[in-house]
C-alpha cells in the first residue's frame, strides 16, 4: 500500500512528509489515520511541526494541524517554515515584536549565554537564545527565556515573589525567585517537558508546563 503520509521524529520535534499528488481531502484523511495509528506511540505531547513534500496554503496548514491534534494527543507548540522567504518575515516580525516587548516592559537579549557570562536587567527581561552551563541571569522582575536554560537564573532579584522563570527547555543548575532557591547539583536537572515555568507558592518553588501561551501567565507590570 502506497504511504501518503511519513512522520518523522527528532529532537527538534515532528516532521511529516506529504505527498504532492494526492487530493488534499484524501491526504486529510490519510494523516487522521496514521496519527490515530500511532497515537499511543507518541503518547502525549508538546512539539514543534515541519511539513514537507507539499505547497500549502494557510488554511490548508491550519486543517493539516487540527487533524493531527483531533486525532492524538500531540500539542503543535508551533509550525517550523522551511520557506526562506517566509522564516526571514516571520523573523522580521518577531523583531519588531520584541522591541514593542522591550519599551513597554523591560529588556530583550538575542544570543546564548554561555559559560562565565552574567546577563542582569533592572526589569524583565527576555532572551532569544539558550543559557548554557556555568552562564548566569539575575532580573528584579521576570525571565523568559526562547531557548534552553541549562545556567543559573534570580528572578525577583528585589523580592518580587511574584515574578516567574520561564524557558522553552528547562534544566537549570540553580533557580531563584525572590528569596526562594533550588539547586540540581553541578549537572542540573531537566524540569518539565516542553515550555516550563517555575513559580512561587508559598514558601517554595513550583514547576509547571505550559499547555498554552506563556505569555498569559505574565504579569510584566
Amino acid at each position: 500500500m502506497r504511504n501518503t503520509v511519513v512522520i518523522k521524529g527528532s529532537k527538534s520535534g515532528l516532521s511529516v512528509y506529504l505527498d504532492p499528488s494526492v487530493p488534499f481531502h484524501q491526504l486529510i484523511q490519510d494523516i487522521a489515520g496514521k496519527f490515530r495509528e500511532s497515537a499511543r506511540f507518541w503518547g502525549s505531547v508538546q512539539m514543534a511541526l515541519t511539513l514537507e513534500g507539499r505547497q500549502l496554503t494557510a488554511e490548508e496548514e491550519f486543517c493539516v494541524v487540527n487533524t493531527i491534534t483531533e486525532n492524538s494527543q500531540i500539542e503543535i507548540l508551533c509550525l517550523l517554515d522551511t520557506n526562506a522567504q517566509r522564516v526571514a518575515r516571520c523573523e522580521k516580525a518577531l523583531n519588531e515584536k520584541l522591541m514593542e516587548l522591550n519599551s513597554r516592559t523591560g529588556q530583550f537579549y538575542r544570543g546564548n549565554l554561555t559559560r562565565g557570562e552574567t546577563l542582569d536587567s533592572e526589569a524583565s527581561i527576555v532572551v532569544i537564545g539558550d543559557v548554557c552551563h556555568g552562564a548566569r541571569i539575575a532580573a528584579k522582575g521576570n525571565v523568559i527565556i526562547l531557548g534552553e536554560l541549562k545556567g543559573s537564573v534570580h528572578a525577583g532579584a528585589a523580592g518580587n515573589r511574584e515574578a516567574v522563570i520561564v524557558a522553552l527547555d528547562m534544566a537549570p543548575v540553580h533557580i531563584k525567585i525572590a528569596d526562594l532557591t533550588n539547586s540540581f547539583g553541578e549537572r542540573g536537572k531537566k524540569l518539565g517537558r516542553g515550555p516550563t515555568m517555575i513559580m512561587a507558592e508559598g514558601e517554595q518553588l513550583t514547576v509547571k508546563s505550559l499547555k498554552r501561551n506563556f505569555l498569559d501567565f505574565i504579569k510584566f507590570s
